[in-house]
């Protein structure tokens, strides 16, 4: 490892790798397109501002091949030659032939690594062999099913008939496709509402089950993870039923223990792959640090970045003058409109006919269309495409240029997941991580190891939560009788005691051969598998009377509040009204310039503990279980800038949350101690020097959780009437938890000693959104004490010291 400067970075490190075995002549010549990109996208800037932190050159890495297996169906395996595959790489054998055997597998690859083959030759191996087996496969999103579905009828196996099943296949369609096809591609949704309540009407395609696919798997975490978890056991419970017992292939990103990660949504073992034989290309990556304003300022008058959205324009636009292939990944759908629309405009400027080789691409377009974006992206028609995640997830695009990460997108898995659409196998490519004006991504930036050097994080979910497990088990309980041999499978003892929970509420009935649905409802339709359940807010255009959407009820009151700015597909809408009592949110179409975030007033109980360390005075570390008491009292408008226009008021009613939580508590002594290890903080500045901690915490979880900010929240006093001491709460905003603060506490020193390290080293003087302020603080980001947020994170960790 060699570091140096190079001209287009003076204020980045630089790190060079050596890949054992290249030739010096084409990895030089690999790297140096990348650099000649990052290049260009520095042109323009003075060197002394460069927004460069830091420049790793990563070498490429040769294909290993494996021999085609000799049960392969001869005419896949021609087809695949037809399409410029002549030999398969290894990780593809390896899994496939796993599957062949019964395994249930785990295919954690990278990106354009080939995953669909492992599970494509054993599938249409069986339906060839069998004219009567039957397959499944079950995708996160709609248009990665039908990505696949198109894929395999290419193939053009006899018999086969593969069909979709889901929200959009017309109801004439839908008796056809239960009663003849074999291999049926559906979504988590419409298995849950349409598949298995109705499981008498599919037995025939239940019988001879034979393989599951569960791909893009590292997506389902969270809450969502937790109900796709035991929808997969009840699945297999019904397969089981009819005597079938299907082997389970698993596609995910590269992330950490994947075998884990397979047993826990499914429930059974399962063998990991993990060597991934597909080549890559060498890639450049650097990471950007957008500079701060200086005649714009933020709440509280705290300094603020150029936003990652507008950086991100000037770099697409540079990189289409050089001709490069692209992608950018922008977080919301109304970046990426206005990041190709601010490229193009650019463009204009420079030639008129550049405009047009710039796009969008995000959820909500026509199938046409995103077939017809994605054909001229890779024929080079379209130099640069603005996008959502919808281009992470499957969608079979890689080998371009430059790839383009505005903003952390949650986990290192989708960030590799994104960064791998760049590079072609002899050919170097460039990735731009982009930071956000936000904790982690400041952290990121600065600390280059953390994004380069790290390894993927688990996915965490938690399928005992009983907020989660009481509605499935009373949904297993409709399709059949729930027995003592089945709670083994859904949790053991968590589900013996979420069915008594139900039998005591008269929702299921104890007979001696086990639990039975009472009702001649069936409960499917008030489970929703991507929320938290309860009668969801339908958002409704008021002139039209169309439904756009649905929110979960615990955050309607922050996201369709009366005055709220509502995005949909795109396009956005204002709030005009919130009726909880009838469940609706009436919107008008609107293009407001500035947006809008809730302010709320919180307070937290502890309800149970049920972990604490105390590793030295004054110091101790819970896990438990809180309820938090929150009420939404009023909204900021912001301009993009980051610019507040104004306050506005809210009388909304109380909610309660029981949650699960992660806390430490101070004692006096401690945080005003002057002694070595004190905070040597006056009483008037602990409110804000605990406000601040908090904030950055909340902002550094998603590095040792698979979680969003917007999954979690806090509370901070200088006295809890609970713990009797000073105290920061960080919690699951998710009725019985989704594991996210069971992650932190585990994590708790790394993850304060990052707390602490992203608070210390921001430029700021006093605080701004790229440390301790925070988009969605109930108090208006006061008090807000950044040096005492050091103080006290380094007294709490000198004390914890005692638990490395």
């Amino acid at each position: 490892m060699v570091r140096s400067l190079t001209p287009c970075a003076r204020l980045a490190s630089v790190t060079e790798h050596e890949a054992p075995g290249e030739q010096p002549e084409f990895t030089a010549r690999a790297v140096n397109h990348g650099r000649r990109l990052l290049d260009r996208a520095v042109a323009g800037v003075p060197q002394d501002e460069s927004p460069l932190r830091h420049v790793e050159h990563i070498p490429p890495r040769p294909a290993r091949h494996a021999n085609w297996p000799d049960w392969a169906p001869e005419n896949v395996v021609q087809t695949l030659r037809g399409q410029g595959v002549e030999h398969p790489w290894t990780h593809q054998v390896d899994g496939a032939e796993r599957a062949r055997a019964g395994e249930n597998v785990v295919v954690a690859t990278g990106t354009a690594s080939g995953k669909s083959m492992v599970y494509q030759l054993p599938v249409l191996a069986a339906l060839q062999d069998d004219s009567r087996a039957t397959a499944l496969y079950l995708s996160p999103t709609k248009a990665l099913g039908a990505d696949q579905l198109r894929a395999v009828e290419l193939f053009g196996v006899p018999g086969v008939r593969a069909a979709s099943y889901d929200g959009d296949t017309p109801h004439a369609e839908r008796d056809w496709v239960r009663a003849h096809a074999r291999w049926i591609f559906t979504n988590p949704d419409m298995l849950h509402h349409g598949v298995l309540p109705r499981h008498s009407r599919w037995a025939r395609f239940f019988r001879r089950l034979r393989y599951v696919v569960v791909d893009e798997c590292h997506s389902y975490r969270g809450l969502f993870g937790s109900h796709v978890a035991l929808l997969l056991r009840r699945l297999r419970r019904i397969a089981q039923h009819y005597g079938a017992d299907p082997v389970f292939v698993f596609a995910s990103a590269t992330v950490s223990d994947p075998a884990a990660l397979g047993e826990r949504l499914l429930g059974a073992q399962c063998q990991a792959i993990t060597d991934d034989g597909s080549p890559r290309g060498a890639r450049t990556v650097a990471l950007w640090e957008p500079p701060l304003l200086d005649d714009i300022v933020g709440e509280n008058e705290a300094p603020i970045r150029r936003s990652a959205g507008a950086e991100t324009a000037r770099i697409m636009t540079e990189l289409v003058i050089e001709n490069a292939r692209m992608l950018a990944f922008v977080r919301s759908r109304r970046g990426v409109e206005v990041a190709a629309l601010t490229a193009r405009r650019a463009l204009s400027d420079v030639a008129p006919e550049l405009p047009e080789r710039v796009a969008a691409y995000r959820g909500g377009y026509l199938p046409e269309d995103r077939r017809a974006l994605e054909r001229d992206l890779m024929s080079g028609e379209l130099l640069a495409v603005a996008t959502t995640n919808a281009l992470e997830l499957g969608v079979d695009i890689a080998g371009l240029d430059a790839v383009v990460v505005a903003g952390y997108p949650g986990t290192l898995a989708s960030f590799w997941q994104q960064a791998g659409r760049a590079g072609r196998e002899g050919e170097g490519a460039l990735v731009i991580f982009v930071a956000r004006d936000d904790p982690l991504d400041t952290y990121l930036v600065h600390h280059p190891p953390a994004v380069l050097d790290r390894p993927v994080e688990a996915t965490v979910l938690d399928p005992t939560n009983p907020y989660v497990l009481e509605p499935h088990l009373a949904c297993a309980a409709s399709e059949l009788p729930v027995t003592e041999e089945c709670l083994r499978d859904f949790g053991g003892d968590a589900a013996r005691q979420a069915v008594e929970a139900l039998t005591g509420e008269g929702v299921l009935r104890r007979r001696p051969r086990g639990w039975y649905w009472t009702s001649r409802e069936r409960p499917h339709q008030t489970v929703e598998i991507r929320g938290s359940g309860g009668k969801q807010v339908a958002v409704v255009e008021a002139d039209s009377g169309r439904m756009l959407g649905t929110v979960d009820p615990e955050s309607a009151h922050g996201t369709v509040h009366p005055g709220a700015l509502y995005l949909h597909q795109g396009e956005s809408y204002v709030v005009d009204e919130l009726d909880l009592e009838h469940g609706i949110a009436l919107v008008h179409a609107d293009n407001p310039e500035w947006t809008t975030s809730p302010r709320e007033v919180i307070d937290i109980a502890v309800l149970r503990t049920e972990e604490k360390v105390q590793p030295g005075p004054g110091v101790t570390f819970c896990l438990g279980e809180v309820e938090v008491t929150s009420q939404v009292v009023g909204y900021l408008r912001r301009l993009p800038s980051g610019e507040v226009l104004d306050q506005v008021p809210l009388d909304l009613p109380t909610r309660t949350l029981v949650t699960r939580s992660v806390w430490y508590t101070v004692g006096d002594e401690l945080l005003a101690g002057n002694a070595p290890g004190g905070a040597g903080l006056d009483p008037a500045r602990i409110p804000g020097a605990l406000h601040a901690a908090e904030h950055a915490a909340i902002g550094l979880l998603p590095l040792f959780a698979t979680c969003d900010r917007w999954d979690i929240g806090g509370v901070s006093t200088a006295l809890h009437e609970d713990t009797g001491e000073a105290t920061v709460f960080v919690h699951d905003g998710h009725p019985g938890g989704a594991g996210f603060a069971d992650r932190g506490y585990a994590a708790l020193i790394p993850w304060l000693d990052a707390t602490r390290e992203a608070i210390a080293s921001c430029e700021c003087p006093a605080g701004c959104p790229s440390c301790v302020q925070s988009p969605k603080c109930g108090n208006g980001n006061e008090p807000l004490d950044k040096a005492g947020a050091v103080a006290v994170l380094d007294a709490v960790r000198a004390a914890g010291g005692a638990i490395d």
